[in-house]
C-alpha cells in the first residue's frame, strides 16, 4: 500500500473511533472555543481550524478555558516565531539535518506518521536552528493531518553514542515546551531506542519538563531485552522499519533527493491552503 494510500486509511479509522463526547458535543465546545476566541479567529482562520481547536481541547481534557488559553498563547508565539513561513528552503545544512531529523517514508501499524530522530548524528547547526527545523516538522504533521483527531505522530529516537552534552538540558526543556504547548495531541507516543545507563540520571530531571499525559506515552526500548523490543514489533510492520531500530527492512536507506521533493510539495501544499483558508 502507498504512503498515501495508508495515510487515508488512518485518516477513515480515526474518523470511526469513539470519542468521550458525541459529535454533536464536540462541535459545541468547538464554537464556544471560537467564541471566546473572538477576533483572533479571523486574524489566523488557517491555525484556528475546527480540527485545531478540537486538538487543542482533546489534550486539555475538553476543557475549553483551559484549551482557550493554549490557544492564545499559542497564537502570540506563533505571530513572532512565524511557524507558517518556515519552508523546506529556509533550513541550514538541509542534508545532514534532515538525515538526523526527518519524517519516515513509512507509517506505523496504525497509520500514524513517524518522525525519526538520530542522536548519534552530530548536529552542524545552532540549537536555534535545530529548533526551528523541529518546529517546521511539527508544522508540517499539523498541517498535513488536519484531518486526524487523535495523536497521529510516532516519535522513534535513536540513543545509541548520547551523551549529555548533545543534549542538554535547556534544549530539552524548549522542545518539550513547543511540542506541549503549541502542538499538543500530535505525539502519539515516543520511543527512545536503546539509551545508556548515563540517560537514566538525565531521565529523571528531564522528566521534569514532561508533562503527565506527556510521560505515558515515552516507552523505553532496549536493544538487548527481547520483551522490551516487543514494544517495537506492536507498533511498526518489521518489513518496514529499518534494520537499526530492530525492524527486518534492509531498503530504507534514506534519499535526501526524494525526501526534498516531498517537503517542497508539501510546502506548496500548505501555501495554497492558507491562500484559501484566508480569503
Amino acid at each position: 500500500m502507498s504512503y498515501q494510500l495508508m495515510k487515508k486509511a488512518r485518516s477513515e479509522a480515526t474518523q470511526q473511533k469513539a470519542s468521550s463526547l458525541s459529535l454533536e458535543q464536540q462541535h459545541e465546545k468547538i464554537n464556544e472555543v471560537r467564541v471566546l476566541l473572538g477576533s483572533l479567529t479571523k486574524e489566523m482562520p488557517s491555525f484556528l481550524s475546527d480540527a485545531t481547536i478540537r486538538r487543542f481541547l482533546r489534550a486539555r481534557n475538553w476543557s475549553m478555558e483551559q484549551a482557550t488559553k493554549g490557544l492564545k498563547e499559542t497564537v502570540k508565539w506563533r505571530r513572532e516565531y512565524r511557524p507558517d513561513a518556515i519552508s523546506w528552503e529556509d533550513l541550514a545544512e538541509m542534508e545532514n539535518e534532515a538525515r538526523r531529523t526527518h519524517v519516515a517514508d513509512y507509517l506505523d501499524k496504525n497509520g500514524r506518521s513517524v518522525l525519526v530522530v538520530n542522536l548519534p548524528m552530530k548536529s552542524k547547526v545552532s540549537v536555534k536552528e535545530q529548533i526551528k527545523h523541529l518546529v517546521y516538522l511539527l508544522e508540517y504533521f499539523a498541517t498535513n493531518s488536519a484531518d486526524e483527531q487523535d495523536d497521529y505522530v510516532v516519535w522513534l529516537i535513536d540513543f545509541r553514542g548520547w551523551s549529555i552534552s548533545s543534549t542538554p538540558f535547556s534544549t530539552t526543556r524548549e522542545t518539550m515546551h513547543i511540542i506541549q504547548n503549541y502542538y499538543p495531541g500530535v505525539i502519539a507516543v515516543a520511543i527512545p531506542f536503546d539509551p545508556p545507563k548515563i540517560f537514566e540520571s538525565f531521565w529523571k530531571i528531564a522528566k521534569n519538563f514532561v508533562q503527565p499525559n506527556m510521560k505515558e506515552k515515552v516507552k523505553f526500548v532496549y536493544a538487548n531485552k527481547p520483551e522490551s523490543l516487543e514494544i517495537i514489533a506492536d507498533i511498526f510492520d518489521l518489513d518496514m522499519l529499518e534494520l537499526s531500530f530492530g525492524g527486518r527492512s534492509t531498503s530504507a536507506i534514506f534519499d535526501i533527493n526524494k525526501y526534498a521533493e516531498r517537503m517542497i510539495r508539501a510546502d506548496k501544499m500548505r501555501v495554497t491552503s492558507e491562500d484559501t483558508n484566508g480569503k
